[in-house]
């Protein structure tokens, strides 16, 4: 017990919350009821005879087959109606499908045992060198090719054992039915529920490995070289405030206006021309800018 709280408590059985886990236990269970409904099966049916003489009739006959459903050894006693009974064998031979069917079953039962097993507490050495999960899809691939071929199969073998255990058609191999003085009829038909379940199981483990293959797949990692990855994020470049703006404008100006001065040194236009204002006082213009040019300051000295 305490062994079981360690590995708890260490994350060892998460993967079995895992897809690839939970369905690798679905594989486990599905396998085991797929051969045990087929393998364990046994039936039987029932058939009567009446006989022009009475006594030699018998009422109940029954018939009796089981796994591997080799039919062709199954055989019965059937009365003459004169006297003594004859041996009447069933037709046909059905074990190939059917020990094909369960055979896959038990090697995708251990299969999965093994690989459950091997998730759980040999993790890290499943996933050195990432040959556990190659090896896991290609083995995953074949069970589910597998188990679509034997279930195929083994669907087809049951449609031909209920024909070949069918009363009515069987009454045709008694020669004693064939007499119309005799009459034969079926009491019971055999119950091929349980057969009928296992091919559903079959058919059921096929979409569970095929399921399976996807998730196993993705372990490989073979999907990287095919996965586009978003290109990373560029950062925005935050947007100048107005006071940042009017700064390098009012630069920019600055440098414009040191050029003008600079042309002026060289013999050009004096801008302080434009940039002095003339004084006023009370007898009209004062001395300004004009003043240092010779012109009058004033309207008086001109008279």
């Amino acid at each position: 017990m305490e062994v079981v709280n360690q590995l708890v408590a260490g994350g060892q059985f998460r993967i079995v919350k895992e897809p690839l886990g939970f369905i690798k236990i679905l594989e486990w269970l599905f396998s085991i009821f797929a051969f045990a409904t087929c393998g364990s099966y046994s039936g039987e049916f029932t058939m009567s005879i009446e006989c022009s003489n009475k006594t030699e009739s018998k009422p109940n006959v029954k018939v009796d087959f089981e796994y591997p459903f080799k039919l062709h050894q199954e055989y019965f006693d059937f009365p003459t109606c004169r006297g003594s009974t004859s041996k009447v064998f069933l037709v046909g031979d059905y074990s190939s499908s059917a020990e094909f069917f369960v055979t896959v079953a038990v090697f995708a039962f251990l299969y999965s045992l093994g690989a459950l097993v091997t998730y759980i507490f040999l993790q890290t050495k499943y996933r050195e060198n990432n040959k556990g999960p190659m090896i896991d899809c290609i083995v995953t691939a074949v069970f589910a090719f597998l188990w679509l071929v034997s279930s195929s199969a083994w669907a087809k073998g049951l449609s031909d054992i209920k024909l070949a255990t069918d009363p009515e058609l069987i009454k045709d191999q008694i020669p004693a039915c064939l007499v119309p003085e005799n009459k034969c009829q079926e009491v019971r038909d055999p119950v091929t529920s349980g057969l009928n379940t296992s091919v559903a199981f079959g058919f059921l483990n096929c979409i569970i490995w095929l399921g399976n293959l996807w998730f196993v797949f993705k372990e490989t990692g073979w999907t990287a070289p095919f996965m586009k990855y978003p290109p990373p994020a560029q950062e925005k470049q935050p947007a100048p405030d107005s006071y940042s703006q009017s700064q390098g404008q009012g630069q920019g100006q600055g440098q414009g206006y040191g050029q003008q001065d600079t042309y002026a040194q060289q013999g050009g236009y004096q801008p302080d021309y434009y940039g002095q204002q003339p004084e006023y006082n009370q007898q009209g213009y004062s001395q300004g800018t004009y003043s240092q040019q010779g012109v009058p300051t004033s309207f008086s000295n001109q008279m």
